[in-house]
């Protein structure tokens, strides 16, 4: 079925995030609650998030730049203690959440499909917690999850205090998607599935250097830490375009219910709902441990199958979905909020919503998708204010590295460094243009040290990169 699109409004400046997860290959079937519960393997899953001069990251709470990755070959290299960082173990399997945080281990409540079974208007299920809740283990299986630390040096002024109204809106760039890549089988129902989840651990002030202090960061609000722990943010691509196949399966599986039990054909009579293609639905998901006495039915819900009495089993969670993301001007909501002069410690998961209406059990066929996000402080676009002038330049150059990063020296010997070129997609090679710092590099004494690489454009687009140097005993 052909996906309803809409014109891509043109990339918005100041963009401070761009994430890429490239290369993701999704293969053996039924990967719906709705059917089974095999797993969906992930044979390669990489991540590179990038930033403009405003925002630095790090994954590791030492080393900052504004461009980071990382994927299922580099995850355990990101190590400092307490790190709790996940790749998925042998692929992703279908989960449910509300996006709520648990303060006691700053992670979001997950949970799992316990059983699942036919009845006569669709399929029983039991759900049960995944149990990530253990202080200091890892997350399970099934799914991504790492830490994201993001310095964001806007304004001079820090506010310790936890208030939204002090934060600074951020926006879901109108090119973010999740798309069937080159090598994939479209209209499977598997980019439709796909959550990215933002959960907010805490913060602390932008001037904090220790990494022990940035990385230790929790949900508690003590000393210097801010604890944040709010809803995680969740985004959900491609909510207005619905598989056929998927819609056919619900139309053969789905009876509208009537009763109480789900195993007693009078509890149901009559035609579900009806879903559209073009048109968005809300995702049932599981917001407490479902049992067997709950007689849950996975099409639950008053736009499915009309049953509306189980407000705190099944939830209709809003999700920041490609329709808001698409949203103009002052209608145009943020995604989320961060402090000015702070480093906000983020929790991010990556996982199949296995309530989502386009699981179905025939996606058998291997899939190859691309999730690309972004996001930006800039509410408008120059669509929503009738820009009528000259092309506008907002693309920062590229900064290409010479020599080793990270970079070692010798205590007590000379740093030289190799250098950097950079280029730019309008104004060509402006390597001249590149600023170099290496004024923290103290190669006589021992430590970690970072020379920063500062380039403009002829329009004031700016890029920053780091090296990290390590000067080492001799």
């Amino acid at each position: 079925m052909m996906k309803k699109t809409k014109k891509r409004m043109m990339q918005a400046k100041n963009l401070i995030i761009i994430s890429l997860f490239s290369a993701v290959v999704l293969s053996i079937s039924t990967y719906a609650w709705f059917i089974g519960m095999q797993t969906v393997h992930v044979s390669s899953f990489d991540i590179e998030i990038a930033s403009t001069e405003s925002l630095l990251l790090s994954l590791d709470g030492v080393k900052w730049d504004t461009e980071v990755s990382i994927s299922k070959e580099t995850v355990d290299e990101v190590s400092y203690i307490g790190h709790t960082n996940s790749w998925g173990g042998e692929g992703l399997i279908p989960i449910s959440t509300i996006a709520e945080m648990d303060p006691a281990v700053s992670r979001m409540i997950l949970f799992g499909k316990t059983s699942l079974t036919a009845t006569p208007g669709g399929y029983r299920l039991l759900s049960s917690r995944i149990d990530n809740y253990s202080p200091g283990e890892a997350e399970q299986d099934g799914y991504v999850a790492f830490d994201l630390f993001i310095k964001n040096i806007s304004g001079t002024q820090y506010i310790q205090e936890l208030n939204e109204l002090d934060e600074e809106a951020i926006y879901l760039t109108t090119d973010s998607e999740v798309v069937v890549a080159e090598g994939g089988v479209a209209d499977t129902g598997i980019e439709n599935s796909v959550r990215v989840a933002f959960g907010q651990i805490g913060r602390v002030s932008g001037n904090t250097t220790d990494p022990a202090v940035i990385t230790a960061i929790t949900c508690v609000t003590e000393g210097v830490v801010t604890g944040i722990c709010r809803a995680a943010q969740i985004w959900e691509p491609n909510d207005m375009a619905h598989n056929e196949n998927a819609i056919r399966y619900y139309e053969a599986s789905c009876l509208s219910r009537t009763g109480l039990d789900v195993t007693d054909p009078g509890s149901y009579a009559g035609p579900c709902g009806i879903i559209l293609d073009g048109e968005s639905y809300p995702t049932y998901v599981v917001a407490a441990p479902i049992s067997s006495a709950d007689h849950v039915d996975v099409y639950d819900g008053a736009e499915y199958n009309g049953y509306d009495r189980l407000d705190e089993l099944l939830v209709a969670f809003p999700t920041f979905t490609d329709t808001k993301k698409f949203l103009e001007g002052i209608d145009r909501p943020a995604f989320m909020n961060l402090a000015p002069n702070s480093i906000t410690k983020v929790r991010i998961y990556v996982y199949l919503e296995g309530q989502d209406i386009d699981n179905y059990d025939f996606a058998s066929i291997g899939k190859r998708i691309a999730v690309n996000f972004g996001f930006t402080k800039q509410r408008f676009t120059e669509d929503d204010i009738n820009y009528t002038g000259p092309p506008i330049d907002i693309t920062k150059p590229v900064i290409t590295l010479l020599g080793d990063n990270p970079y070692t020296v010798t205590q007590g010997s000379e740093y030289t460094d190799p250098g950097a070129t950079a280029t730019d997609d309008v104004d060509g090679d402006v390597t001249a243009n590149i600023i170099i710092d290496d004024s923290e590099v103290d190669t006589n004494t021992i430590g970690t040290y970072t020379v920063t690489f500062t380039v403009s454009d002829f329009a004031g687009n700016t890029a920053t990169k780091t090296r990290t140097v390590n000067v080492v005993e001799e």
